[in-house]
């Protein structure tokens, strides 16, 4: 498995400076994800070469700036607060979903958050990746804590994704995240990251996927673990979460070979990309950014 130069010592351990580094890594994994989309860069892709700056974040960021702002503001997820949060800075322009387009308009024009977000698709709820997007900065925020990691990413979850594998999802990403930020201080192995979030994660589909990264976690090849895990293509959690912690369990400490790994992986690249920036970040702090991703990143919003 993948290591890196990067010095870990002395990176800070307090829970504001890790769950800061996921959201930092987040951004950069988001917006460098994004620009795959861009068909002039492919070819870059396969080179492994940064496209040209600038690289724009999506509503990945933005959503997670949300939670990020209010755990350090209150040291966990108010639901009603969060909506609101979701709903007031809402940009039309960044990507989101259709669905949450509506709803994040109907919220801000008085609708209730929970009868819009349990009504989503028939009743059923979204299982979409985007409540997994952007947890990883509240996972982060409790180091050593992953069963507190859950409960809080659970609740955050609902506001806007009801779905038990939408949550479950949330719930997986958050949990690694940290067990990742906890790694600054007790080592940790992909092996073990994953066994600590199957031990917090809810049956269903997304856990079954995780017991397959798990499984999975010696194949070199992204492309073979994608075939088995999914990419992201169907935007569902189930699809998406399981091989981004395959993606950063086996390069934890390794933001650079991570972050190519999960975008040669193809399918919903930015969002991909985020969750695992987050989770590896959480290892190994901003610094473990490289200086040119994070030069070419927009900045995180001035509302922040």
């Amino acid at each position: 498995m993948a290591s890196h130069p990067h010095s870990f010592n002395n990176l800070p351990t307090d829970p504001i400076a890790t769950a800061r580094d996921a959201l930092n890594g987040l951004a950069v994994g988001d917006a460098f994800g994004a620009q795959f989309f861009v068909p002039d860069n492919r070819a870059a892709l396969r080179e492994r070469r940064l496209p040209d700056a600038p690289w724009p974040w999506t509503d990945d960021t933005e959503m997670a700036c949300s939670i990020h702002q209010l755990v350090m503001h209150h040291g966990a997820v108010d639901q009603e607060e969060l909506a609101r949060s979701f709903a007031e800075r809402h940009d039309f322009d960044r990507g989101y979903g259709p669905a949450m387009n509506r709803m994040l308009r109907l919220v801000r024009q008085g609708g209730d958050w929970r009868e819009l977000s349990a009504g989503l698709f028939d009743g059923q709820g979204s299982w979409g990746n985007g409540a997994a997007m952007r947890v990883a900065p509240l996972g982060a925020r409790y180091p050593g804590d992953p069963a507190r990691a859950a409960e809080q990413a659970a609740l955050s979850a609902e506001v806007t994704h009801t779905h038990p594998e939408a949550v479950a999802g949330a719930v997986a990403v958050a949990v690694a995240a940290s067990r990742a930020a906890h790694g600054r201080t007790e080592p940790v192995t992909g092996t073990a990251l994953l066994d600590t979030v199957l031990d917090l994660t809810p049956p269903g589909r997304v856990r079954d996927g995780v017991v397959e990264a798990r499984r999975l976690l010696d194949e070199p090849h992204v492309e073979l673990a994608a075939h088995t895990l999914g990419n992201g293509r169907q935007v569902s959690a189930v699809d998406t979460v399981p091989i981004t912690l395959w993606c950063a369990a086996r390069n934890l400490t390794d933001y650079e070979t991570a972050l190519w790994t999960t975008a040669s992986a193809g399918g919903d690249v930015d969002t991909t990309c985020a969750i695992v920036g987050g989770i590896v970040a959480s290892r190994v702090g901003t610094e473990g950014i490289p200086a040119a991703w994070r030069d070419r990143t927009e900045t995180l919003p001035s509302w922040l």
